[in-house]
C-alpha cells in the first residue's frame, strides 16, 4: 500500500524538478513553490509561457521542453490547466505529479492514476510537506 510519505520519497527521487506555474510575482505561489526548491539547492525549471524567466531561470513554455532528468512535476495552475498540463506531462514520461492545492481536480488525478503515475493531489502543499 503506498502511503503519503512513500508518495513524498519517490517524487523527491527525481535529479530535477519541474514547476508549472512558475511565476515572477514573489507574492503567488508559482513563485514560492519553485524557490521552495531553489532553496534546498534542488535543480528546477520554471515553465509558464507567459514569461521568459523567473528568480533568473530560463523559463521553458511547455512541459514537452523539460529535459529527460525531469521525473518529477509541481502543478501550480488552474484546475482546467492542470488537466491539460497532465496529458502532456504523461505524454512526456514524467512520473511523479504534485498538484499544489487548489490545482487538482478529479480528472486529472484519475488520469495519473490510470497511467500509472505517483500524484499528489489531496491538498498536501509542498511547502509544507518538503
Amino acid at each position: 500500500m503506498t502511503t503519503p510519505q512513500s508518495q513524498i520519497t519517490t517524487f523527491l527521487k527525481s535529479q530535477a524538478f519541474g514547476v508549472v506555474g512558475a511565476s515572477n510575482d514573489r507574492s503567488k505561489f508559482g513563485n514560492r513553490v519553485l524557490r521552495h526548491y531553489l532553496e534546498r539547492h534542488l535543480k528546477v525549471y520554471p515553465i509558464n509561457p507567459n514569461e521568459s524567466q523567473v528568480e533568473g531561470l530560463a523559463c521553458l513554455s511547455s512541459v514537452n521542453e523539460l529535459p529527460d532528468e525531469v521525473i518529477s512535476l509541481s502543478i501550480i495552475t488552474p484546475p482546467a490547466v492542470t488537466e491539460e498540463i497532465v496529458e502532456a506531462a504523461i505524454a512526456k514520461g514524467i512520473k511523479n505529479i504534485w498538484m499544489q492545492p487548489g490545482a487538482q481536480s478529479a480528472k486529472a488525478i484519475a488520469v495519473c492514476e490510470k497511467a500509472g503515475v505517483n500524484v499528489i493531489g489531496d491538498g498536501r502543499c509542498v511547502l509544507v510537506e518538503v
